[in-house]
This record gives C-alpha cells, sequence and structure tokens, in this order.
C-alpha cells in the first residue's frame, strides 16, 4: 500500500513537471518579472548577527542560474557562525529550475542524516520550513531551507510546482528565491537549531523587502 503510493506520488510530481515545462515553454514570452532590490543591500547587521560576504565563483553562479544572490557567513557575539544563502530566479520559464539543497548538498559531498519539517514563529503568521541534517566526514551541519515565491513560503518541492503552474497561468509570473540557513552542530544539534531559528527569524522580515510579493 505504502508503495502504491509513492509510486503514485511520482507519477503524479512527474507529470506536473512535464506540465510546466510545457506551460512554461508556451507562456515564454512576455512575462511579467516585478522589479526586486538588489540582494547585495541586504544588511549586514541583523540584531546580534555581524555577517561578512563570501562570494561564489562566477562559473557556480552560471551553473545554478541564479539572477541575483547573496551569500554571507553572520556570527553572533559568541563566534557562532550562522551560513546564510539566498538565490533569486527572475524567471524559471527558461530551463533555469531552482535547485533543491537535497539534489545540491549531496552532490558536494554532504550526506543526508535526517530530514522533516519545522515550524517557524515570525512577524505576521508562523511558516513550515525543512529542517534537513547533513554530515562529511567529521563535520555535520543543521540546514534550514525554504522557497519564497510570490508572496508566498514554501517548504514542499512538489507544492512549489503546483503553484508554480498556477501563478504562471493567473499572474504571468514564475520568480522565485531559495533561502537556506546552516550552521554547525559541534555545540550539539538542539543548540544549532536554536541558533538557526534565531538567526531566521532575525532575517525573514528584511527577505520580504528584497523579494517581490
Amino acid at each position: 500500500m505504502l508503495e502504491h503510493s509513492l509510486r503514485a506520488r511520482i507519477l503524479i510530481t512527474a507529470g506536473l513537471l512535464m506540465a510546466a515545462a510545457a506551460l512554461l515553454h508556451n507562456l515564454s514570452h512576455g512575462e511579467r518579472t516585478p522589479p526586486h532590490r538588489s540582494l547585495q543591500e541586504f544588511p549586514l547587521v541583523l540584531e546580534s548577527w555581524q555577517g561578512a560576504d563570501s562570494p561564489i565563483v562566477p562559473r557556480i553562479v552560471k551553473a545554478v542560474g541564479v539572477d541575483d544572490y547573496l551569500n554571507r557567513v553572520y556570527a553572533n557575539r559568541s563566534g557562532n557562525p550562522v551560513a546564510f544563502y539566498v538565490g533569486y530566479y527572475q524567471s524559471q520559464q527558461t530551463g533555469d529550475w531552482v535547485h533543491s539543497p537535497k539534489n545540491c548538498l549531496p552532490g558536494t559531498g554532504w550526506e543526508p542524516v535526517s530530514a522533516g519539517r519545522l515550524t517557524l514563529d515570525v512577524p505576521g503568521h508562523p511558516v513550515l520550513v525543512n529542517k534537513y541534517l547533513v554530515k562529511k566526514g567529521l563535520d555535520q551541519e543543521l540546514v534550514l531551507y525554504w522557497y519564497q515565491a510570490r508572496g508566498r513560503v514554501i517548504a514542499s518541492e512538489y507544492w512549489g510546482k503546483v503553484w508554480l503552474v498556477a501563478d504562471a497561468i493567473t499572474r504571468n509570473r514564475t520568480d522565485v528565491a531559495l533561502v537556506r540557513i546552516s550552521t554547525p552542530t559541534i555545540d550539539g544539534e538542539e543548540r544549532a537549531r536554536n541558533r538557526a531559528v534565531e538567526f531566521a527569524q532575525a532575517a525573514y522580515p528584511h527577505l520580504n523587502q528584497f523579494l517581490p510579493d
């Protein structure tokens, strides 16, 4: 029964991806791309967090296909680091699909340990995000990530594709951003989770100023 349900979900997801690709190809002209502030203007200081830029080499930026990005390491007063990445795609109609951390991180040597969801208590209303524990050799990191697209916070890749198709039809928009927060678990998984959540709560209110609704 479980295998049948999983197979059905895979087929539905594959069907959605095929439908999305066909639809986006047909709508490839005249997409509305709202203006947004450059992510490089994102605050370097967020409450008790101080950030420093960590530029990505041009060939990787090109391979990922982002139109704008932010890659920084922030540290709190105790010196504990949090890596913060935001990759913004102005359009997904040209084949530059947003890359899921569940695919990218294993591709760079990080092995999955566990995956789940976590609710962030942020201004406005709570949002559901992905919680991903990964390891590489003796190193282990806790990762929070979500997709912020056209006024929504989306954890599920499946629902991300559903909303992509819906918004392409009704709003003529396919822009999206991947938001990822990661921190080492050297001081324990619980403290790492609390640290990542604390940073997310400090950063989230500013994201709406840089990512169009």
